[in-house]
């Protein structure tokens, strides 16, 4: 039932199951945690091996076959806690050695939910005055927790150092209202219906950016994000918004 999570913090798959098996079953020998997690028998030696040295496992010696216990899964929050202290220990040189040599011309993909999330870190890193072209609020989309909202997309929305234009898809106001209200006043317009497409070009800094085939408010595990960086490219674009912009009428 677990496995999956388990897997996600860091275990092996063999670990997962061996300690998802000894948190059920509770004190178990070798062969019962064998026969319970369906892993085989020589992988389970080395697999209780980690566990125990993560901390995870506890071994009761015996004579005869040594058992073992599953610790309490408080310990794992425990890990992730220590995963987090180190990380954000190393995180300052760790952007240093990132923005050390910045590349002038870049061109690269970004892939799925977590490659929306990639590219909205991007947007709070950068922080530099921002175009959105056919806006969806994908934002909103279900697949994005309040907690990512809260961490990247808020901060970045409230920061009033910066301009934010929004050219929002025509049929935003309609299917996502809300999207609107995120937006300071004045600050977006919203295109003709004939040009609702299912694209979207944001443009900030020496990055552009495009989306393709994405709905109001929905994002897609098959998200494609192409990414280009490039300063003459981000300047021609922002040029082509402004046209666009001064042609419209106020929202």
């Amino acid at each position: 039932m677990y496995i999956e999570l388990l897997e996600n913090l860091g275990l092996s798959p063999n670990e997962a199951k061996i300690y998802e098996a000894l948190l059920y079953r509770g004190e178990s020998s070798v062969g019962e945690v064998s026969t319970r997690a369906k892993v085989h028998r020589r992988n389970v030696y080395d697999a209780l091996q980690r566990l125990t040295e993560k901390g995870l496992v506890f071994p009761i010696f015996q004579k005869g076959e040594n058992r073992y216990q599953a610790v309490s899964p408080d310990k794992l929050m425990e890990i992730v806690r220590e995963k987090e202290r180190m990380l954000n220990a190393a995180m300052p040189k760790l952007r240093d050695v990132y923005e050390s040599e910045p590349q002038e011309n870049l061109a690269f993909v970004y892939k799925g939910i977590e490659g929306y999330k990639n590219y909205r870190r991007d947007l709070l890193r950068v922080s530099q005055d921002t175009y959105f072209l056919g806006a969806k609020g994908l934002w909103l989309s279900p697949q994005i927790d309040n907690a990512f909202r809260k961490q990247f997309v808020l901060p970045f929305q409230k920061n009033t150092k910066i301009k934010h234009l929004t050219l929002f898809d025509p049929r935003v106001p309609e299917k996502l209202p809300q999207a609107l209200e995120d937006v300071k006043v004045g600050s977006y317009k919203v295109l003709p219906e004939k040009y609702a497409t299912p694209a979207v070009c944001d443009i900030f800094g020496d990055y552009v950016v495009t989306f393709t085939s994405v709905d109001i408010g929905q994002l897609d595990d098959d998200l494609t994000i192409f990414v280009m960086k490039n300063p003459e490219l981000a300047q021609s674009y922002r040029t082509w918004f402004e046209f666009m912009w001064d042609a419209l009428p106020k929202a």
